[in-house]
Formats: C-alpha cells, sequence, structure tokens
C-alpha cells in the first residue's frame, strides 16, 4: 500500500513537469526575447506569468480536492510531514510543490527554475537567499494582489526573476503552519486567503 499511495502522489508532479516542458518547447526558447537571439520566442514576463498559473492551479486543486477531502472524510489515508516514512500517508501540498520544482530543475531542457520561499520559513532552505527574494517577498507580503519582478545576477549569471504571493489556498495550508513544531513564538497565525510566503521563478537571460 505504501508504494502505491507514493506512486499516486507523484504522478501530478511527473505530468506538471512534461506539461511546463512542452510549454517552453512551444515558446522556442525559455522566454527568449526575439531581439536577442533572432528566434521566435515568450517574453520572460509572460512566460513566468504562464507557468506559475499552471502551478498554482495544480497545488489549489490538489490541497483542496485531495488533501482537504480526505481531512473532511476522516480517510484512513491522510496527508503527512513524513509521508516517507508512514504507510497510509500522502505528501503535503507544499512537499507536492517542491518534488515538481525538483524534477524541472533536473531537466536540462526546462531553462528555468522555480522554488517556494518564505518570511516565516519553517525549514531553513525555504529562507531568501538573494536581496531580490527578500525584496520580492516582502513587496507581495504587503501587495498582494500584484506580482515582483526583477533582475540579478548570480553566480555569473544573470536571471529575470519574478516573485508571486504564496497564499493559503486551504485550511490544510494554513492549519499545518499553525501547528508546526518548528514554529516559534514570534510566528504569524496564518488563515484561509492569508499570505505565507512566496513562488519564485527565475530564467536564465540569454
Amino acid at each position: 500500500m505504501k508504494k502505491l499511495w507514493s506512486l499516486r502522489a507523484c504522478l501530478p508532479v511527473a505530468l506538471m513537469a512534461t506539461f511546463l516542458s512542452v510549454l517552453v518547447g512551444c515558446g522556442g526558447g525559455t522566454g527568449g526575447n526575439s531581439e536577442a537571439n533572432g528566434k521566435p520566442g515568450i517574453p520572460h514576463k509572460q512566460f513566468a506569468d504562464a507557468v506559475h498559473a499552471v502551478m498554482m492551479a495544480d497545488r489549489t486543486v490538489y490541497a483542496q480536492h485531495v488533501v482537504d477531502r480526505l481531512k473532511a472524510q476522516e480517510s484512513v489515508v491522510k496527508p503527512d510531514e513524513y509521508w516517507h516514512d508512514e504507510d497510509g500517508t500522502i505528501p503535503l501540498p507544499a512537499q507536492m510543490f517542491r518534488m515538481g520544482a525538483e524534477l524541472v530543475s533536473e531537466n536540462e531542457e526546462a531553462g528555468f527554475s522555480y522554488s517556494l520561499k518564505s518570511k516565516w520559513p519553517l525549514n531553513e532552505q525555504n529562507k531568501a537567499n538573494s536581496d531580490l527574494e527578500v525584496a520580492g517577498l516582502d513587496y507581495v507580503t504587503a501587495n498582494p494582489e500584484e506580482n515582483f519582478y526583477g533582475e540579478e545576477e548570480l553566480a555569473g549569471v544573470n536571471y529575470y526573476t519574478a516573485v508571486y504571493a504564496d497564499v493559503a489556498v486551504a485550511g490544510a495550508c494554513s492549519n499545518c503552519h499553525n501547528s508546526h513544531a518548528n514554529r516559534g513564538d514570534d510566528y504569524p497565525e496564518f488563515k484561509t486567503g492569508d499570505v505565507m510566503g512566496g513562488v519564485i521563478i527565475r530564467i536564465p537571460m540569454r
């Protein structure tokens, strides 16, 4: 049973990665402007907005129609942070999102990367790592209806970076954060619809 549920949980991630790779191929490049490379391509902002829309649609469906539904039904199968080690468990929405990001980063044809970061990370790997990430998270937290766009240089490579508000799309999201063991005394009390972090999409500028 454990292997069966693990396989089912990973299928949406693989399908999402495949879809994004197809989108890149249809655009003639990873958001490259035709003026820069002489080939038709999707502008960086349009490309980032498009893949973000797919990411959020998949994550919202998983959170609302899988995770929340299982909890409401008091199912024997439940979402759990330690799903790798427990039978009858599936990944949390944020973990599904991270697995998708890992698959895309391993795909050399994807030409972009994405991550989930927060001003209040429960896991240190979700902490902002660049000045632009910090500025982006501050901006979308204060302006959740708007996105943040900028350019930065990391390890000698220029990137177009987009930051989008990451909101609690279901009760499972806010409840998990509010009851997490790593939550400090000054950690915010989240509710559905609150900004809990930001989705960061990074595209190398060629």
